[in-house]
């Protein structure tokens, strides 16, 4: 056998108290695609991190292609070769897509950057990928998508030949997670070796030669994928036999109708987009990457300048020009970018989770905290939120984790209309099935919920009708009887229905 690129020998690491690694050891072969799997906060990413310098081990010895190695900072991971393609995107918003992708490198010139060859360096690299991006344009201009391609094409264009992808799919259309994967076997055969850290499993059984399994830190067990099936790779994430993930919606009656949007327009992102949600329903938002769902959502919420047409909640209508309104009248939104948009990153899970609702927790001016604690105790053990305490700062817990602390924060405040804008985003399978029976949960209760989501399982299974959007445009309505993965795909993209024979 030859020798592993990489060897994980014993590794731990402990975090305020909290064991992320618990003596790993495991081997990666050279030029593989090799997986690493595991509910939020088993230690994927973590040891990932190891690997990429970021983080340094408590215990344990890292060897890479044979040598023990001690990496004190990415820049000597990445000197070494190693590089990774981070899940929460990490930039210089006010500089262009030129100069992050070559930070601390840049050209220059008589003392200033030398612009020409600045650019040239920075199309090689994104050609190295397969994206063409205005090299010039900032990075703020940039869809999440954009900028999940240009973290990619940092490290790859660069040229390290050992890769770490920590969910590099989850902000990507179905096109940019092809063109993805594409490069992912190009860079396989060219002897690049890829650890790639995933909750989506046909990606991993697509992609992956060997898969293995970490829970609570530990090293479970390592497999060719050719010889783990699905369900036995679920059974080994979560110590359990977990059954349908992703169970069909069951057909409900609904109620009244709660929430209604006419002709709303958002200037250069959406136009004339029409619809309405009732009790105990859940609605499907499907379309590419662009097309204007998570803008349809945030217009609602009052983060976007809307222009013309109309919002109804009860019935009646409704003035909405900043969140505090929505909150106010019962709408609650999970946002696509939760450390971004939907969490105050160095504040507690506690308050995290009463932050909207703290002048109903208050009393002369004083948050009556015994009660506050009760409240974000109960919702944190309903959703199997898992942090050390409740005082806890959020940046601290996992991406799952923290998505389940958003959740929190809406539930808390009894919003009858929920938005949940890729609620399952970067979310593992156990969670994942968590989250599903919520959602479901929420509308056997009465709840209307907007479900955004690029997972074309995940809206078939749950909605009762997609809405199907293109181009900032509303183009149709399908009943869940009639919804398919290609013809939701077909409608989203506007490509020609084919016939039936």
């Amino acid at each position: 056998m030859t020798e592993p690129t990489v060897r994980f020998d014993h590794i731990t690491k402990r975090f305020l108290g909290v064991q992320a690694l618990d003596d790993v050891t495991l081997e990666v072969a050279a030029g593989s695609c090799h997986a690493l799997c595991g509910e939020n906060g088993a230690g994927k990413s973590t040891l990932g991190k190891v690997l990429a310098g970021i983080h340094s081990p408590d215990g344990g010895k890292l060897f890479v292609r044979g040598r023990e190695v001690r990496f004190n900072s990415p820049r000597d991971a990445f000197a070494a070769g190693v590089g990774m393609v981070h899940q929460e995107l990490a930039y210089c918003g006010n500089m262009s897509v030129a100069e992050n992708l070559l930070l601390g490198k840049l050209p220059r010139r008589r003392g200033f950057v030398d612009r020409a060859p600045l650019d040239q360096r920075a199309r090689e690299m994104l050609a190295e990928i397969g994206a063409e991006l205005d090299v010039r344009a900032p990075m703020s201009d940039l869809r999440i998508a954009q900028q999940q391609l240009v973290q990619i094409a940092t490290v790859v264009g660069a040229g390290a030949d050992i890769v770490v992808f920590d969910e590099p799919t989850s902000s990507l259309s179905q096109a940019d997670a092809d063109r993805l994967y594409e490069l992912i076997e190009r860079l396989k055969a060219r002897g690049v070796t890829c650890i790639y850290v995933s909750h989506r499993m046909p990606e991993i059984y697509r992609l992956c030669d060997t898969i293995s399994v970490l829970r609570d830190g530990r090293h479970i067990a390592t497999r060719p994928a050719a010889t783990l099936s699905e369900s036995e790779l679920v059974t080994l994430m979560i110590g359990r036999e977990l059954g349908d993930y992703l169970p069909q919606g069951e057909e409900r009656g609904t109620g009244k109708e709660l929430l209604r949007v006419e002709r709303v327009s958002v200037p250069g992102k959406v136009r004339d987009v029409s619809f309405s949600l009732r009790e105990g329903e859940i609605v499907g938002l499907a379309g590419l990457v662009g097309a204007g769902r998570s803008e349809v959502a945030q217009a609602i919420f009052g983060l976007e300048n809307v222009t013309s047409g109309r919002v109804f909640v009860d019935g009646e209508p409704a003035r909405i020009s900043e969140p505090k309104d929505a909150i106010r009248l019962g709408i609650g939104l999970v946002p696509e970018d939760r450390k971004r948009q939907g969490l105050v990153l160095g504040e507690s899970g506690l308050h995290n989770t009463t932050l909207p609702i703290l002048s109903r927790l208050s009393r002369a001016l004083f948050v009556r905290r015994r009660e506050e604690e009760t409240l974000a105790s109960t919702f944190f053990s309903a959703l199997r939120v898992r942090t050390p305490n409740l005082a806890a700062p959020v940046a601290g817990l996992s991406g799952g984790n923290q998505q389940k602390v958003v959740l929190a924060r809406w539930l808390a405040a009894n919003s009858r209309i929920l938005i949940l804008d890729e609620p399952t985003r970067g979310v593992d399978v156990g969670a994942k099935a968590e989250i599903h029976r919520l959602i479901r949960d929420l509308a056997s209760r009465g709840n209307a919920v907007l479900l955004i989501s690029s997972e074309l399982p995940e809206i078939i299974a749950l909605s009762h009708r997609v809405l199907v959007m293109r181009q900032g445009e509303l183009v149709t309505e399908v009943p869940r009887a009639q919804a398919t993965q290609e013809l939701l795909l077909r409608l989203m993209a506007g490509v020609e229905l084919v016939p039936a024979a």
